[in-house]
């Protein structure tokens, strides 16, 4: 039985020019009991979708109906959970729970009242912190204060728009289990707004996708066993093929070939401060051992005496090669990379760089942080262009301009190379970030996390950009992430980080996947589950900030 319908909604912001339509023609039932998950792009439509189905906001055309009745405004039956977390701050976990129980439940005696709070206290996990307030808790444990809250006012329905989108990878997926563990216990009807296709399936009886034009498209029906396992899911045929027909239909509607550049590269030579004569003793790099750390360790004063937060960090680079360094929270990653770019200095042992030691930042060292840092007065094409003097001081200005603007085409931003950073997504702001970095002509291409900020659908088309203009030039590069599957996608060799303090390569996997790459091709390819469980046992059996008593060692996994 249908609980919620939208018949033939539609949704216009504006008026005259500034019209805007931002959902067409939109016919959806929703079972009782079901948990229904919408997926699509940021900017379509999916928070007023939900917002309607709150009666936050209402139709332009058509109607929204709960059990029959017109929505015409929010109601206890329908609970939800936003992307932030509006908790009273002086309110401990407790007392933010109990207004809602106060709210559902006056007449229960103070007794019961608690007992209230604390059963949903503790379904969420946060006994240990009932008397805290939001300040003492980090951002997941907030947004489960949240989700106890909406559960504690008992709704039929419950009503998720990106609950998960602001927390870190790890405590994304221990709360999105945990939904799915209150939602089987009490099979309320549920709807999750997402842009995480793993989290969809692992979560979803129906997963919707809502297309760029505001319409919606076919349903995929998600038909593995529950409970679901998210690791046990890497060996499911199902969870591939599913998995595989979501990413084609997503990224075929949302990622197009955006890149047609009229620019060529003018040939011109980067000059990267190397002396001249050091410059025509080291012509022809070196190829093998092109990046070299050496027994890298960091380690900081602390009052309790010297904290060692990365040690005997070893590993060797050759010259074109694509490196992805992966590990939980903590591992010291961005740590190895700031003393890669020259802006950490290293305690003990050596980086060196076609030869020669790394010392302090330098434009042949370019990095992509997570942040892109742009000065928000200047145009694309004036951030992109900061730097270029410097590295091609014999080039004319002509040809300077080139290589901006040749690069800001690579990166899709062909009609945007005028537009200021203030006015920019943080999307544009990275493509330009990526740009600046490839103008740059570097030795090597350093990227602490550069998608992290982004929804997946977005991360996807950035990265797809990062592999297109690599493939050009094919820059020795390393990338920071935690994300399994970018991980993967992007490296020649995967380098895998034991837990901090003391943080080491704990393994490393060679990845004989073929160039140039696409996610497309990739999730077909028979080898690729097999390194992403790899790499996906490795981080289970550090997660939490474990420390196994047999720490792996360094060495590549059978390819």
């Amino acid at each position: 039985m249908a609980v919620l319908e939208l018949n033939n909604v539609s949704k216009t912001f504006g008026d005259g020019a500034t019209k805007t339509e931002v959902l067409k023609n939109i016919d959806l039932q929703v079972q009782e009991g079901e948990f229904l998950v919408l997926l699509g792009f940021s900017g379509t439509g999916k928070t007023t979708l939900i917002n309607m189905m709150a009666g936050l906001e209402f139709p332009s055309k058509g109607d929204v109906s709960f059990k029959g009745a017109p929505i015409t405004g929010p109601g206890p039956e329908r609970g939800v959970i936003f992307q932030s977390y509006s908790l009273m701050p002086w309110l401990t976990v407790n007392g933010n729970v109990g207004l809602a129980v106060d709210t559902m439940f006056p007449n229960l005696s103070k007794k019961e009242k608690a007992d209230k709070v604390s059963h949903y206290v503790n379904m969420v996990g946060l006994s240990h912190a009932a008397t805290r307030r939001p300040a003492e808790l980090s951002g997941g444990m907030r947004q489960r204060v949240n989700v106890a809250r909406a559960l504690a006012m008992d709704p039929e329905m419950l009503l998720l728009d990106e609950p998960l989108s602001a927390l870190d990878a790890l405590t994304r997926a221990n709360l999105a289990d945990e939904i799915e563990s209150i939602w089987s216990e009490d099979k309320k009807t549920c709807v999750l707004i997402t842009n995480d296709v793993d989290e969809a399936i692992l979560l979803a009886d129906r997963i919707i996708p809502l297309n760029p034009d505001g319409t919606l498209a076919e349903a995929f029906e998600v038909k593995i066993p529950r409970p679901r396992d998210r690791t046990e899911m890497n060996n499911s045929t199902e969870f591939k093929r599913l998995r595989a027909e979501v990413t084609k239909y997503l990224m075929d509607v949302g990622i197009e070939a955006k890149v047609e550049g009229s620019k060529t590269l003018p040939d011109v030579t980067p000059i990267h401060g190397i002396p001249a004569a050091v410059a025509k003793a080291q012509e022809g790099l070196i190829e093998e051992r092109f990046l070299d750390f050496s027994q890298l360790h960091k380690v900081y004063p602390t009052p309790k005496g010297p904290l060692t937060v990365v040690e005997d960090f070893d590993l060797k680079v050759n010259r074109g090669e694509f490196i992805s360094l992966i590990g939980h929270s903590g591992c010291g990653k961005s740590t190895v990379l700031t003393m890669a770019a020259g802006l950490n200095e290293i305690s003990k042992g050596a980086i060196k760089l076609d030869g020669r030691h790394v010392e302090g930042a330098d434009p042949e060292r370019a990095v992509v942080f997570q942040s892109p840092s742009l000065f928000p007065w200047l145009s694309a094409r004036e951030n992109c262009a900061i730097g270029v003097d410097k590295v091609y001081p014999k080039a004319s200005q002509a040809e300077r301009q080139d290589v901006v603007e040749y690069y800001l085409e690579r990166v899709g931003l062909a009609d945007a190379m005028d537009k200021q950073a203030s006015d920019m997504s943080n999307g544009m702001k990275q493509r330009v970030g990526i740009a600046r970095a490839f103008a740059l002509s570097p030795k090597l291409l350093l990227l602490d996390e550069p998608f992290g900020m982004l929804d997946s659908l977005t991360r996807w088309e950035l990265q797809e950009v990062l592999m297109e203009v690599w493939d050009r030039t094919k820059v020795t590069a390393i990338c920071v992430t935690h994300d399994v599957d970018e991980a993967i996608l992007l490296a020649d060799r995967v380098v895998m980080m034991t837990n901090g303090p003391q943080a080491t390569i704990g393994r490393i996997v060679d990845v004989d996947l073929p160039r140039p790459r696409s996610r497309k091709a990739l999730l077909e390819h028979p080898d690729y589950y097999r390194y992403r469980q790899q790499v996906l046992d490795f981080l289970e059996e550090y997660e939490h900030g474990a420390k196994p008593k047999t720490e792996a060692k360094p060495g590549k996994e059978a390819a």
